[in-house]
């Protein structure tokens, strides 16, 4: 018999919820858990993972994940495995878009090597000229836009043919609308919707899980938790290949040094009036900063792995044997008298 293979649709504590790549008996989901092997190699599953089940009780309907397939790439924060497509939701209004936060966005999935597509919403709360400036500022960074309202019309069905047969996350600060989208595409769905604070200006939290929804023509679609300040990319090497302009200008022509920097080195070709080259330097600058600050290998504490009398493992520190192993005799007496080891020799 071949593999049972399905694809993990949510995560819930220690239960995942698997659509199978086949129904079989007119079964297409099992509530399964990971095998303990799986956990004792470290090996945690995500959202989008396409796994093997065993041991399936197809009268509960229930199994285990006995084998994670390969990913082709995985988005960190929230872990979600086999994205073929980001689909980054900001408003232009309520709360505004603001540049440092939409780049933030933008670096982490340029990450992924994948499709991005911006998707700027509540267009009818600003005017249409506001809507084309934000469409040209997109198209200069480098990236493909679409203005969308949610509540008035149906302007967001220009996004169904990008959604068709791709497995697309959705995310975006809190209170832009991710899960308004998702429940005009999915209206059969019990999608929860909140408001944003008239206080802060800033969305609350409505999604606190992620979990992948199948679309009608094809293809997923993951409602994510909204956060607000994406973390940069950890390598600053890594944060010139996340700007579509600075790919462009290599593209055209090449910088002095081939280890530039792209601030303030001379022949640089990079270095130029762009509007996010500042953005650029400034997380140049910040992500330095860091790498100067992280411990050296030689301050990071040692540990130890020690079992318990259950079998499962904890990390100890490891002391240092030349300040905490006990003296011998010969230590000892040497210690007290440098001259005692003829003394030491006799006795022994």
């Amino acid at each position: 018999m071949s593999d049972l293979v399905g694809l993990v649709r949510a995560v819930q504590a220690n239960y995942y919820r698997v659509r199978l790549r086949e129904s079989i008996n007119g079964i297409e989901e099992l509530l399964c858990v990971r095998r303990a092997r799986l956990k004792k190699m470290g090996q945690q599953v995500c959202v989008g993972d396409w796994v093997v089940i065993s041991h399936a009780d197809w009268q509960g309907h229930r199994g285990a994940i006995a084998e994670i397939l390969p990913r082709r790439n995985q988005l960190p924060r929230p872990a979600i495995a086999n994205v073929d497509q980001v689909l980054l939701l900001f408003a232009l209004a309520d709360p505004p878009a603001d540049v440092h936060q939409i780049t933030r966005f933008l670096l982490t999935a340029e990450g992924l090597n994948v499709e991005i597509h911006v998707v700027f919403t509540k267009a009818d709360l600003v005017s249409a000229q506001e809507q084309q400036q934000w469409r040209d500022r997109l198209q200069q960074w480098g990236y493909s836009c679409d203005v969308i309202c949610l509540t008035v019309g149906n302007s967001w069905q220009c996004l169904q043919p990008r959604l068709a047969h791709k497995i697309t996350v959705v995310c975006g600060p809190s209170g832009v609308g991710k899960s308004s989208l998702i429940r005009q595409l999915l209206p059969w769905e019990a999608i929860r919707v909140g408001a944003v604070s008239d206080h802060w200006h800033r969305g609350r939290h409505t999604t606190r899980h992620v979990e992948l929804f199948p679309l009608p023509a094809g293809g997923w679609i993951a409602d994510t938790p909204g956060f607000n300040q994406p973390e940069l990319p950890p390598d600053p090497l890594q944060l010139a290949a996340a700007f579509p302009e600075i790919r462009q200008r290599l593209s055209k022509g090449r910088c002095l040094f081939d280890n530039c920097r792209h601030d303030q080195e001379p022949g640089c070709c990079v270095r130029g009036d762009w509007e996010r080259y500042p953005l650029y330097i400034e997380y140049l600058h910040e992500l330095e900063a860091m790498a100067r600050a992280a411990p050296s290998v030689d301050d990071v504490p040692r540990v130890k792995a020690k079992s318990d009398s259950q079998g499962q493992q904890r990390l100890e520190p490891l002391l240092d044997p030349k300040k905490y192993r006990r003296r011998s005799r010969r230590q000892q007496h040497q210690h007290l008298n440098p001259m005692a080891d003829e003394v030491l020799d006799s006795e022994l």
